[in-house]
């Protein structure tokens, strides 16, 4: 352990240091870290919550999808927690701040709220490992004195597939956000994967999804395989010229397209359905319209419906259903009568 540089640390004071940390160390305490806490309090600014959750969002980005960089991470904090506790200390957070920060959207954003709660345990957990004196069951206790909240989530808003033909229809130009709707539409498949569609990815019929850019798929580490019907193979081909460093659906700042552009398109035309709303438009055409096994329809959203121990044994994808499915679905929404497809082995 180095005390310091001559002539900045002169004899008389080196020798006080060097008594001083040898009794830490024949205390049973580590000098070089008690040296280290020290320095972190003379420095307050580097232990503030803004600074951590930066540090805490940096160290874990590359596990998140799309390596964070959609902002949804953080924005719980960056709009909620941060502008009131950003510049405190981590090691003064309890849980009242907590709670008196989060009060506000407990119960009327409970999802936002619950979001927010969880990263900051995260952020504590990380403080901790770096050898910050944090109070780890904040957030719990914080929790208890919340309350259970009164929120009610609401379902998204979902247009009837009877519907869905004449709406297809109007997403008559080639504009990529057009174009992004209708392939969500015929694909079932939820935005995310959807955004950062790159071509490479697409291979004759068949969109392969990489495992790590699926929600919902808890436990299945396998890429999914999305069956392009001939329309969806249209769409993407009138898409082309506008990719950009791989992407189907760049923006004009090098990124992808937004999260809420398609949203906010059908809420400027007047609609309550939004885009997520559409596969429930395709399950309930699937139940509906069609004789497909439950199984196979699950598998059209991409949903896992079994265990590990049942997918281990049950090597199937029902791809040749769900190709047979997508086309009748296309059908339907590009004008097709969507009469009921019998499905040849999909017992």
């Amino acid at each position: 352990m180095g005390l310091g540089g001559y002539p900045a640390l002169g004899l008389a004071n080196a020798r006080k240091l060097s008594e001083r940390w040898r009794n830490v160390a024949s205390a049973g305490r580590d000098p070089v870290k008690e040296r280290e806490a020290e320095e972190r309090a003379v420095r307050r600014e580097d232990i503030t919550l803004a600074i951590l959750t930066a540090d805490a969002f940096e160290s874990r980005n590359a596990e998140l999808k799309g390596d964070g960089t959609a902002g949804r991470w953080l924005s719980p904090l960056t709009i909620h927690v941060l502008p009131k506790l950003g510049r405190v200390p981590v090691t003064d957070l309890d849980q009242r701040d907590i709670r008196d920060t989060l009060a506000p959207i407990w119960h009327t954003k409970a999802d936002t709220a619950r979001k927010a709660m969880n990263r900051l345990s995260i952020v504590m957990k990380h403080a901790a490992a770096l050898g910050l004196d944090v109070d780890l069951q904040a957030t719990d206790k914080a929790k208890a004195l919340l309350g259970k909240t009164r929120h009610i989530p609401k379902k998204i808003p979902a247009m009837a597939w009877a519907d869905v033909q004449d709406f297809y229809a109007s997403l008559e130009k080639p504009t990529l956000t057009h174009l992004a709707l209708r392939l969500l539409i015929l694909t079932g498949l939820r935005f995310a994967p959807l955004r950062n569609l790159r071509l490479d990815d697409i291979e004759g019929d068949v969109w392969t999804v990489p495992a790590e850019a699926m929600k919902g798929r808890k436990g299945a580490t396998e890429d999914f395989r999305a069956p392009l019907s001939s329309e969806a193979q249209r769409i993407i081909d009138l898409a082309r010229p506008h990719a950009r460093k791989g992407f189907l659906f760049p923006n004009t700042k090098g990124g992808v397209i937004s999260d809420m552009t398609l949203s906010r398109m059908m809420e400027r035309r007047g609609l309550e359905a939004r885009p997520h709303g559409f596969r429930t438009s395709l399950r309930t055409w699937l139940a509906e319209a069609t004789d497909a096994p439950h199984e196979v329809a699950e598998a059209m959203l991409a949903h896992v419906t079994v265990g590990g121990v049942v997918r281990a044994y049950r090597r199937t994808d029902y791809l040749e259903q769900r190709r047979a499915l997508s086309k009748r679905w296309a059908d339907h929404v590009t004008g097709g009568a969507g009469q009921v497809v019998q499905l040849v082995g999909a017992s």
